[in-house]
């Protein structure tokens, strides 16, 4: 699998546009990445774009905030499943870790997971807002929940994906989950320290700039 294989190619921005959204899609397709990530109310634009094609399609739930209540992310995610999305990324609510409700946290995660039925689920800990101890906590619920992955960050806070915190979320979940990073993979060299520190998925928007650093390069990834 090389690297770019790895990457949902993502556009979250507020002012995106449909046109900017099929560019993506096309680049997607182009370089040969794992999904397509945006707001619902693209879904079902991006599962058309998509057809035919190799690559998924992702719809992020509870973003960027994640302080929605329960009922109302698990109506989005089943109206993002309505609309074609294979994989969801949800946000934990963290106010509520933080404030030790674990099984908030927990019934929150579980909800989605329930309503995406047999899709893949990523949850979003915001890990810039977190301690380490909380960090470890948000993965044991996630993993408990049977989430498929965690990842790091939303992108919309005050920090992205780092070596250090990705070290931790691995060693935290073992190998059977995954690990997606997100927030600041912008270069080929970026996406290589990410997947090294225990990555399996990369959220990026900077897709072109990582395939291009990838044909230039003799890397193996």
């Amino acid at each position: 699998m090389n690297i770019v294989s790895m990457i949902d190619h993502t556009i979250l921005k507020p002012d995106t546009t449909k046109d900017q959204v099929k560019k993506i899609c096309d680049e997607a397709k182009e370089y040969g990445c794992m999904s397509v990530c945006v707001n619902t109310y693209y879904t079902k634009f991006v599962s058309e774009q998509l057809e035919g094609s190799d690559v998924k399609v992702c719809s992020v739930v509870g973003f960027p905030l994640g302080a929605m209540d329960t009922e109302s992310k698990a109506f989005e995610t089943k109206q993002a499943v309505k609309l074609g999305a294979d994989e969801i990324d949800m946000v934990i609510n963290v106010g509520a870790l933080k404030d030790k409700d674990y099984d908030y946290v927990l019934n929150d995660i579980k909800a989605v997971v329930e309503a995406s039925g047999s899709k893949l689920v990523k949850v979003i800990l915001e890990n810039c807002l977190l301690t380490k101890e909380e960090i470890v906590k948000a993965c044991e619920l996630s993993k408990e929940a049977k989430a498929d992955f965690v990842k790091t960050s939303t992108g919309f806070s005050t920090g992205g994906a780092t070596v250090e915190d990705l070290r931790l979320m691995r060693k935290t979940v073992g190998e059977e989950m995954g690990v997606k990073a997100s927030g600041g993979v912008r270069t080929l060299e970026d996406a290589k320290a990410v997947v090294e520190a225990g990555a399996n998925r990369i959220g990026a928007s900077a897709t072109v700039a990582i395939a291009n650093g990838l044909k230039d390069s003799d890397s193996d990834y």
